[in-house]
């Protein structure tokens, strides 16, 4: 046991899911209930429609991180996802971190790495690629980890936007607080800013490029810019999206060794 610990001590430092936490990163203890709102809570389960298909489907994500304009990091991941809570993230390059996947099943995350006999745990705030968290690519669940409030309406390139603040259900979530900015008349997404625990705003995210995808229109590129140096920025791409029927045994730990 005293051997398992130490390896997966040593894997966590040095595979690509860099463990490195955000601000104001997950806390296990329970957070305050936030009070209801109805209507706030039904227009973000419309956005998350949106977001992400609900049945299977299988697609590309790649994520691009630039500092002052230039490239620095680039990766590619194949997802296969089933609801709001169930994916599994393959990397497909760097080719030197091919093999390693992670798992998300409910708000449990997990990796998996050639090298190491065992799963390890890991934290949906911590960061995976530049300006990208875990969760930011292996759960699409606002409405589940969030209570929502209606704040107000904006206006923005000729449309009227409703303004929601989202309070984490718990500290086992991506992030603390959300504020999201939603097209009124369809709920998409068009914008959200993204808080620690402490209320430090750490990035940034537009939603666009938006195409038929599994049936309605969504937003196929999410760009994500730091809260406090606005000149590091990632962009997230979905690509080669398509429908599958997936069991529900690949989402599990027991499979990953499996799956190619």
């Amino acid at each position: 046991m005293t051997r398992l610990r130490r390896l997966a001590g040593v894997a966590t430092a040095v595979i690509c899911f860099c463990a490195i936490p955000l601000a104001g990163g997950a806390d296990p203890a329970q957070a305050p209930t936030p009070a209801a709102d109805p209507l706030a809570d039904a227009l973000l389960r419309q956005a998350d429609e949106v977001r992400f298909p609900v049945a299977g489907a299988e697609l590309t994500v790649s994520i691009r991180t630039t500092k002052s304009g230039q490239e620095t990091d680039a990766r590619l991941y194949r997802v296969l996802s089933k609801g709001n809570e169930k994916s599994v993230v393959m990397v497909v390059q760097p080719e030197t971190d091919r093999g390693q996947i992670m798992l998300m099943s409910g708000r449990e995350l997990w990796l998996f790495l050639p090298s190491v006999s065992q799963p390890v745990r890991l934290s949906l705030a911590q960061r995976l690629s530049g300006q990208v968290a875990n969760g930011d690519i292996a759960r699409a669940n606002f409405s589940g980890d969030y209570s929502a409030r209606i704040v107000g309406s904006e206006e923005a390139e000729g449309e009227k936007l409703q303004v929601l603040e989202l309070a984490a259900r718990d500290r086992t979530v991506t992030y603390h607080r959300v504020r999201l900015w939603l097209r009124q008349r369809e709920a998409w997404p068009h914008k959200a800013e993204f808080y620690s625990l402490s209320n430090r705003l750490l990035k940034t995210c537009t939603y666009g490029d938006y195409k038929e995808v599994a049936g309605r229109m969504r937003p196929t590129r999410l760009v994500m810019t730091d809260g406090l140096k606005q000149d590091e920025v990632s962009v997230m791409e979905y690509a080669d999206i398509r429908a599958r029927n997936l069991p529900d045994r690949i989402f599990s730990k027991e499979y990953l060794k499996k799956l190619e």
